[in-house]
């Protein structure tokens, strides 16, 4: 029996070596680009990851104060729409009712005014009594035309308001899509942080679910405010104001959600929002239009009830409660609680009352 031979490998030389080189270079990476063929990513240090958590946190909150601005605005246009709404079914109905009489006026009308005011004058057997009838019957006609003349500009009128709640309807739809489009953004980040959370080590996780920023300098500076601001050493300016900053020490602990305004679960400018209203002051629902509130303060005015804000987009604030303190919902994870103002890029501050 003829023994089976293995083939001989023919080698390559001159344009065919080229040729095979091109091809193997080209499987190569074709295998890389295939799941589960290419070789991972080189691992990032935990500094890495904390810094690119970091940076998905905060444009979460970017997004989270754009979503909140969107919600205020879509929940005034679906309050005016419903105003609108409710306007135009009011007006409807008195519009229905001056019909009706109208109608009914006309059928009397027709019932009665087939002869000519000469013909029955001189038909009646009483022509002073018909003399009578008749200007009353012209007096009705006056207030008659004078309700036909109202019932067109009912009319108009409710054209406009719908026309208007078409408008505030479209506004609403825009609104919506916002949301719709912020929350997306919103959940995508956060979902990204969670995911490089999960690959830090349990003691790393835990050093930075402690600290505000991820930092651990800022987690001892955080440790050191907890310890160097006592509740009873704030001296606020006015009654309103240590209102406002008890209500924020009422919150310490509190879990940071997205879009919260409390009082279980609060969102940075939530906080402050909700610990002015506590005071009896409104605020407006996102740290770029709380900025705008009350008058501006520079750092060295500050006073404690002063909102606090960080970044260069006004992308977040807290209540400053004196000694370069603040109290703020720093992030997911992280509950409410108190940190040194310096720990991000200072943008400036407001002072409500």
């Amino acid at each position: 029996m003829a023994a089976h031979r293995k083939p001989k490998q023919r080698l390559y030389t001159g344009p065919a070596a080229r040729t095979a080189a091109t091809l193997a270079f080209a499987g190569a990476a074709t295998a890389a680009a295939l799941p589960g063929t290419a070789h991972a990513d080189p691992q990032r240090t935990p500094a890495q990851v904390k810094a690119e958590v970091d940076r998905l946190y905060h444009d979460a909150e970017v997004a989270t104060e754009q979503y909140n601005g969107a919600k205020e605005k879509a929940t005034d246009a679906e309050g005016a729409l419903d105003t609108l709404r409710d306007e135009a079914a009011r007006r409807t109905e008195r519009l229905n009712a001056s019909r009706n009489a109208l109608g009914s006026f006309a059928a009397a009308q027709y019932r009665t005014g087939g002869l000519g005011t000469s013909v029955q004058l001189a038909l009646s057997s009483d022509p002073d009594q018909y003399l009578e009838r008749a200007s009353y019957v012209d007096r009705i006609g006056d207030r008659q035309a004078a309700a036909l003349d109202k019932v067109r500009r009912q009319v108009a009128q409710i054209a406009t308001l719908r026309s208007q709640a078409k408008g505030k309807l479209a506004a609403l739809t825009s609104r919506r899509a916002e949301l719709k489009k912020h929350k997306a953004t919103i959940t995508t980040k956060l979902a990204e942080a969670q995911r490089l959370l999960d690959r830090l080590a349990p003691p790393e996780r835990t050093a930075y679910e402690s600290s505000d920023h991820g930092s651990p300098d800022s987690a001892r500076s955080a440790d050191r405010a907890d310890r160097g601001t006592a509740r009873g050493s704030v001296r606020a300016p006015n009654a309103r104001a240590a209102e406002a900053v008890a209500y924020a020490y009422g919150a310490l602990g509190k879990p940071y959600v997205w879009g919260a305004t409390g009082p279980s679960s609060f969102d940075c400018s939530g906080l402050t929002q909700a610990a002015w209203r506590s005071a009896g002051v409104s605020l407006p629902r996102t740290t770029y239009t709380q900025i705008n509130t009350g008058r501006r303060v520079s750092r060295s005015e500050l006073a404690p009830g002063d909102l606090v804000f960080f970044y260069s987009g006004i992308s977040h604030v807290g209540l400053y409660i004196g000694n370069g303190q603040m109290i703020h919902a720093p992030r997911p994870g992280a509950p409410v609680r108190i940190a040194p103002i310096d720990q991000m890029p200072f943008a400036g501050a407001a002072r409500v009352a």
